[in-house]
């Protein structure tokens, strides 16, 4: 695979987690990279300098990407720095694990606000700003996959993500933008693994072959070979990295 030399990616919620693996991942890889952070400064803080120890090019803008004005704000700063934007990776996102009966409007409201109109907000500026012949990665679930309680809210927001992706693929392919969603599984992080006790996390991890949870950076390996040139003839796709356990 050839390097990501001379790309711009803007990565949301990459402060921690699966987002700061990604940005490290791309950044070692040659990327410039954009780290977009809600609230945790500090921890984006830290992983703009873990990037920059290691040789990378990289800066940080806060904005709340269900919020349009302060998307476009952060676009508008990408471009002030690094002149264009090639690759967007929409990782921003939250999860509550209630059952639908308990779910109350305010939890309904949060997760479709961050997880789809955040989406829908960085899709909207990327339709006219991301350069011509870029990518966008989204992010959905395999949990979409199969009926596990207490998800529901959380996977109907993932599973709009999946239909805009399809949808805007269409909409921004005669700029030879490719568009794609990846799906992880349980994944070793604090979205995941906190609240949950050790024997719900071994019993997730036993849906997989592998019997294992990943790990941030099973899902950053594949980010990496999207936001790549090697694969711009996958378009409109869903790509799932749940270790086989859907």
């Amino acid at each position: 695979m050839s390097t990501l030399s001379g790309k711009v990616i803007l990565v949301t919620g990459a402060s921690r987690g699966i987002g700061a693996t990604i940005a490290q991942k791309l950044a070692t890889a040659g990327a410039k990279v954009i780290i977009n952070y809600a609230g945790g400064k500090d921890a984006a803080e830290q992983t703009v300098n873990t990037i920059k120890q290691n040789g990378g090019d990289v800066i940080a803008l806060q904005a709340d990407v269900s919020k349009a004005d302060e998307v476009k704000v952060m676009f508008d700063a990408a471009i002030a720095h690094y002149g264009r934007i090639d690759v967007l990776v929409n990782n921003a996102g939250i999860m509550i694990t209630k059952l639908i009966k308990d779910t109350t409007d305010e939890d309904f409201t949060r997760q479709f606000d961050i997880n789809v109109r955040g989406t829908f907000n960085t899709m909207r500026e990327a339709a006219t700003r991301l350069a011509d012949k870029g990518s966008i990665i989204n992010f959905s679930t395999s949990v979409n996959r199969i009926m596990l309680p207490t998800y529901g809210t959380y996977v109907a927001t993932k599973a709009a993500v999946e239909q805009l992706t399809r949808v805007f693929s269409k909409e921004v392919g005669a700029r030879g933008i490719n568009v794609n969603s990846v799906s992880p599984g349980p994944t070793n992080t604090e979205l995941f693994t906190k609240g949950k006790p050790q024997e719900v996390i071994d019993r997730l991890a036993a849906l997989s072959p592998f019997n294992r949870i990943g790990e941030p950076d099973d899902i950053a390996q594949i980010v990496l070979f999207l936001a790549s040139d090697e694969a711009k003839w996958i378009n409109a796709q869903n790509i799932g990295s749940n270790g086989g356990m859907a």
